[in-house]
């Protein structure tokens, strides 16, 4: 029997829930904290009958943990895990509240709707199909939501794996993020399945020059030498290089497409609103995000900065920061003020195998292509305990929706039936793999 029009699907309760939770992580250790958003996520567990574990390395940046018990515990164990922070949202900016976790026509908003509380609520209720009608999975699942995501995993993931690595014990693969959801390419329909991330690299850029009056004539001046860096390195055109995995993206799009003129950039074109996030993925990016100089409106400063936020190839990151140096020149330094690996696995093997075939189970017909995610997850700590992570939060999402457009921006938003189908192909897959 289907349920009434204005019942709303435990999967979109739970994902409104958690979005009213305020976990913005303004970054650098400024954050509002996880600590109520995983005691939920832990109550909803233990309510299923499940053992939880807490970690909390810094106070209110709380990581929760548990495992549940496959039919064939001689299997390896799955990870399934989720972030519970998010970026900041300037309400004035938003069409709705960002932290009300609003539905409206079917729709499900506020910030976290697509980055990840959406994926988190498909976790907990795909874990509950399961385990109300009395079923297990079919291997030993441990559901982990880590904190401080948004900041790399510093106080989260990256705390988690050092302090806590019992919690993964068993376990060789992982489920994450950013993977398994449709994009359009041309009027058809495909899954882009995501087997690897690019590395991360937060810079700074600090120039110098002589403090002064500032109605003189001044030559060295930091702020004009930043200025001239920041704009040289955020209009570079860093060129392409494929991998393994964006190779094999371009050829299923070639496929889908009947276009095998071998441009890259013109076959991610072809993805519609996803162009420009499939785009990034096949080559460096360098993106000015910050600037902080000066300290009065007549005072020439001593110094001035500026936040890069750098994604490189898996491999080629010090050729990038080379590169950079170049760029900006020798009048300004480079301080690393976070960096972490990239990642790429074989799209092959039993675990994809599973993914693709649950995704046309639910949806026949549809291809499922590989693709390098250009920023990262989770996935990154797990993997220096051995541990292979893949995106796939499978939504079947409409295709005038600018679904990767939405992610650290405005007005995000998701289908609840995208939501309802995601649960069910994590449940399927949790029963069969």
């Amino acid at each position: 029997m289907s349920e009434p029009e204005n019942v709303v699907p435990e999967v979109a309760r739970i994902a409104s829930d958690l979005i009213r939770f305020d976990t913005s992580n303004y970054g650098g250790g400024r954050s509002n904290g996880e600590r109520e958003a995983a005691e939920y996520a832990g109550a909803y567990l233990e309510a299923l009958g499940l053992d939880t574990d807490y970690y909390e390395p810094v106070e209110r940046r709380t990581n929760v943990c548990a495992r549940v018990p496959g039919r064939n515990p001689d299997k390896p164990a799955l990870v399934l895990h989720g972030h519970l922070d998010v970026v900041p949202a300037v309400a004035d900016d938003w069409s709705v509240d960002p932290f009300a976790g609003e539905i409206r026509d079917g729709i499900l908003w506020g910030r976290g709707a697509v980055d990840m509380k959406n994926m988190d609520a498909m976790i907990l209720t795909a874990v509950a199909d399961l385990l109300r009608a009395g079923e297990q999975p079919e291997r030993d699942v441990i559901v982990t939501f880590f904190a401080d995501e948004e900041n790399g995993g510093v106080e989260g993931s990256g705390r988690v794996v050092k302090d806590r690595p019992e919690w993964f014990a068993g376990a060789t693969e992982a489920i994450s993020e950013v993977g398994g959801y449709s994009i359009a390419v041309g009027d058809r329909r495909a899954y882009l399945l995501q087997v690897g991330e690019k590395a991360l690299l937060w810079i700074k850029l600090v120039a110098r020059g002589r403090a002064g009056h500032g109605s003189r004539l001044h030559p060295d001046n930091a702020v004009t030498r930043l200025a001239e860096a920041v704009a040289a390195l955020g209009r570079t055109e860093w060129p392409i290089r494929l991998t393994d995995t964006t190779t094999a993206l371009l050829a299923g799009l070639a496929q889908i497409t009947g276009d095998d003129a071998g441009d890259p950039d013109a076959l991610a074109q072809r993805t519609g609103a996803a162009a420009s996030f499939v785009q990034s993925t096949l080559r460096t990016t360098t993106n000015p995000t910050g600037l902080t100089a000066g300290y009065k409106h007549n005072v020439i400063p001593d110094r001035a900065e500026a936040l890069i936020d750098v994604r490189v190839l898996p491999g080629t990151e010090e050729a990038a920061l080379a590169d950079i140096q170049r760029i900006v020149g020798d009048g300004v330094d480079i301080e690393i003020v976070h960096r972490d690996i990239g990642l790429e696995v074989p799209f092959a093997g039993g675990l994809v195998d599973a993914m693709v075939a649950q995704l046309g189970r639910h949806d026949p017909g549809v291809p499922v292509i590989p693709y390098l995610l250009g920023a990262g997850t989770d996935n990154k700590a797990l993997s220096t305990l051995g541990i292979s992570g893949y995106g796939f939060a499978p939504l079947r999402l409409p295709a005038d929706l600018d679904f990767t457009g939405m992610f650290h921006g405005v007005d995000e938003r998701v289908p609840v039936d995208a939501l309802e189908f995601g649960r069910r192909v994590l449940a399927d897959l949790l029963r069969t793999y």
